[in-house]
């Protein structure tokens, strides 16, 4: 491959600016040597003359030298876009994968986790989180609510808050909370499922089922 050696003029702005990337210590190697390439260009310097002081092949001088011809200065900064080593995954698998994550849940958890999609369906944590954030899909998160239709759940909902927020003079507020050894599966009212951009939806309580001991512990 032969090539005659090109004509270049710059611009009083372009040299400065060149000559200012060449000489400046914290500009990356790879960029001064391209600003040398087109300085030594318009300087009237032929191609074998340009690859000694750049230290580089020839291919290299011409794409440099066509790339300042084409986008200018800018052009030198930017690095050509190369293609993704690891080839896309076929479109059945990210369908499969989102699919499974919307519509069914993980056998003994409560959610999908990149690990246990990634064992169902064959390919790598990494490609199960990356179709998830392409898709939208959060499905670690759950937002709580509840829709009760007890005409005085607002006064009740007063007094309990109020009893915590301003209990009577001398008196002692208990709070029974979780039940050991009850996995709560059920919730009292639906909840809607995930889909791109909202998180899976239950209700604060639930139903127990099944029974247990309480366990006396000593002071």
């Amino acid at each position: 491959m032969r090539r005659d050696d090109i004509c270049l003029y710059l611009s009083p702005g372009d040299r400065a600016e060149l000559q200012s990337l060449a000489l400046n210590r914290n500009t990356a190697r790879k960029l001064v040597w391209r600003a040398e390439i087109v300085l030594s260009t318009a300087d009237g310097h032929g191609t074998f003359e340009i690859m000694r002081r750049a230290q580089t092949l020839k291919p290299t001088v011409w794409r440099w030298q066509e790339r300042y011809l084409d986008e200018g200065v800018a052009g030198l900064k930017r690095d050509k876009t190369r293609p993704s080593r690891v080839p896309p995954l076929p479109r059945e698998v990210r369908l499969k994968v989102i699919a499974k994550t919307v519509q069914e849940a993980p056998p003994n958890a409560s959610h999908w986790s990149r690990s246990l999609m990634a064992e169902a369906v064959g390919i790598s944590p990494s490609s199960v989180g990356r179709i998830w954030a392409e898709a939208g899909l959060k499905p670690h998160l759950t937002k709580s609510f509840k829709v009760s239709n007890d005409p005085a759940f607002e006064e009740k909902v007063t007094d309990i808050v109020g009893l915590y927020l301003d209990p009577p003079e001398r008196a002692v507020v208990l709070c029974m909370d979780e039940k050991s050894q009850i996995q709560a599966l059920d919730r009292t009212q639906p909840g809607l499922p995930l889909k791109k951009g909202r998180a899976a939806t239950m209700t604060h309580d639930y139903k127990r089922h099944g029974t247990t001991t309480v366990a006396r512990q000593s002071g």
